[in-house]
């Protein structure tokens, strides 16, 4: 639940924040009537990503056992291949968004309202592909469902209401810290899905040691107990966790927090 949460509070708050940007902007230069087109770009953009998490669950549910391992495998390493690249490329746009953004909107603005709508389409389908991939991700580290679905409702209404209150200056927030102490939780759980992709391809035989563990708790936690799948989709952890799984864990999360908590230019020069 924590999880999802949290993928589902920061990128669904980066959304708003980009919407509100382009909102206050149009407003700013007394163009209301463009408000249209770029509404219909941003609910286009929650449709597609509404419409891939679906694909992905489709997808799953039609695959055999082994299939449904190799896909689950490789969607899990493309998302921590995408929240990685995302957290990085946050923490070097954050200063300078607002300015990329609203230029993008007076290039759009020239060339008339479909490329305004394609412009918040754009803008905004980044977020909602990055957060259906990465939650969908996390869904199958997971065995209780209920839980990790209400912290994704959660998250996704705490990041709207924010994102409100921010555009209306209702609330003052350090959104620096706030990305950078997210970034973080996010490639925590990012090492969990790692591992939990790890876990997959070792069960096809794609990787070696699947049964090297180690540990194994199992005696003293249930694989399908509420606090396995508390601890798995928050940081990872497996009740039957291999050496494999455990070295590229906590090499991803060792190297990865590493160059992330770099001053700025220096995180830069080493991720570019």
């Amino acid at each position: 639940m924590l999880s999802t949460f949290l993928i589902a509070l920061r990128e669904g708050l980066e959304a708003s924040l980009i919407v509100g940007i382009f909102v206050a902007y149009v407003v700013k230069t007394n163009r209301r009537q463009l408000l249209k087109p770029l509404w219909i770009g941003v609910g286009i953009s929650i449709l597609l990503s509404l419409a891939v998490g679906a694909v992905l669950s489709f997808t799953s549910a039609q695959l055999t056992d082994q299939s449904k391992q190799i896909f689950a495998g490789a969607t899990s390493f493309a998302a921590v291949a995408l929240v990685t690249w995302m957290v990085f490329w946050m923490k070097r746009t954050a200063r300078t968004l607002k300015n990329e953004l609203q230029g993008k909107v007076d290039k759009a603005l020239l060339a008339g309202p479909l490329a305004l709508a394609l412009a918040a389409f754009f803008a905004v389908a980044r977020e909602g592909l990055e957060t259906a991939l990465f939650i969908y991700s996390n869904f199958q580290a997971v065995a209780e469902r209920a839980p990790v679905t209400i912290g994704l409702i959660t998250g996704l209404a705490s990041a709207v209401a924010l994102g409100y209150l921010i555009y209306s200056r209702s609330i003052k927030m350090n959104l620096g810290k706030f990305f950078m102490i997210t970034g973080v939780a996010l490639i925590v759980i990012a090492a969990g899905v790692f591992s939990y992709g790890v876990h997959e391809f070792q069960e096809v035989g794609w990787l070696p040691g699947p049964d090297a563990f180690i540990w194994d708790v199992t005696h003293w936690i249930a694989p399908d107990s509420i606090l396995a799948a508390l601890m798995g989709g928050t940081f990872g952890f497996d009740t039957t966790t291999s050496y494999l799984q455990f070295v590229i864990w906590g090499a991803y999360l060792a190297i990865t927090l590493a160059i992330y908590l770099l001053p700025g230019r220096k995180a830069q020069k080493i991720s570019a």
